[in-house]
């Protein structure tokens, strides 16, 4: 898909420059929302490495044509026949923010695109919609059978929680329930220091680690015996029974997590997947990959309620109106 645009796009991009101008004097912001966030992030990748070369579409082995021949064509209306071309121009800046990407490459290629950040990329940010499915594509569960496929995405992520998240149900003094705001986004490296719940983190862990069922189960049989004194190493009922009630009851908490962490699959990643899945069967996965539903995330976490087809109203607003009166609007 980028190799049928690319060079069309560099070459319009430097046709736009103004007379007398130069493309450094340019800050250059590429976006795009799905697959087209993902063709951003090939063609920023592409820009920052070896510049706007409009002599071609994505790197080649093979040298590429002079990067100003064919605009140098349109205007004389003929081919043009120059000596040496000069390196191919660069913007001032490079800024990437691209919606609802699915991930672009495997960890050779984020690693590559990661060094590019500050040398060559400006800024870089993905921005995703709560539960976007697409986002979460291709996932690292396919690997856990057919081995490690390793890819990831490129740069920090940027989370929009969706908006019957991001506000909060709460009683007014008139008894009536109103809405009040709660935290909107979360940015990847510089909200906290939590692991970015949309990358598919390790799949693989100790069986007996701690948290996992069996690693519980060892850590209460260790404790009692751990205890043991002279009066206790005759065999007690007492004892046992204890033990006992304590297994049984870590058992009664038994869920799918715990499943998965008996065969080594790590309980954080199992519980990222069946949400996932859950978000898939519910529609969810979907809904929240839509541009209508970015739109709207986005116009929250910039202050306003951005409905389509709607005037902006501040969130102030929201806050004063009772939940009904909302949903009715």
């Amino acid at each position: 898909s980028l190799n049928s645009i690319s060079r069309r796009l560099k070459e319009l991009m430097l046709a736009a420059v103004a007379p007398g101008e130069d493309l450094s004097d340019y800050d250059v912001l590429v976006t795009g929302h799905s697959l087209g966030g993902a063709l951003a992030t090939s063609f920023v990748m592409d820009v920052a490495e070896y510049g706007m070369d409009a002599g071609r579409g994505l790197p080649q082995l093979e040298p590429s044509e002079p990067w100003w021949s064919s605009i140098a064509s349109t205007i004389t209306g003929k081919k043009v026949q120059m000596g040496a071309p000069p390196p191919p121009p660069r913007p001032k800046s490079l800024k990437m923010y691209n919606f609802g990407s699915p991930r672009v490459g495997n960890d050779a290629f984020c690693r590559k695109f990661d060094s590019l950040v500050g040398n060559g990329i400006d800024e870089a940010y993905r921005i995703v919609n709560d539960q976007d499915a697409v986002a979460r594509f291709p996932r690292t569960m396919n690997g856990l059978a057919l081995g490690n496929i390793g890819y990831d995405h490129c740069g920090p992520t940027v989370l929009i929680t969706e908006i019957e998240n991001q506000i909060s149900k709460r009683d007014g003094n008139d008894g009536a329930s109103k809405f009040q705001k709660s935290e909107m986004l979360w940015i990847e490296g510089e909200s906290n220091g939590a692991a970015c719940p949309v990358r598919d983190g390790e799949a693989l862990s100790d069986p007996l680690g701690s948290g996992s069922l069996l690693g519980d189960i060892n850590d209460i049989v260790g404790t009692f015996q751990g205890n043991a004194n002279e009066e206790d190493k005759a065999f007690s009922f007492s004892k046992l029974g204890n033990m006992a009630e304590k297994v049984t009851g870590r058992l009664q908490k038994l869920n799918v997590e715990d499943v998965a962490s008996i065969v080594g699959i790590d309980k954080k990643f199992t519980q990222r997947e069946v949400k996932f899945l859950r978000s898939i069967f519910s529609g969810e996965g979907l809904m929240h990959h839509m541009e209508d539903r970015y739109y709207q995330g986005m116009g929250m976490c910039s202050g306003y309620a951005a409905l389509p087809g709607q005037e902006l109203r501040p969130l102030e607003e929201l806050e004063a109106m009772d939940v009904a009166e909302i949903e009715e609007a």
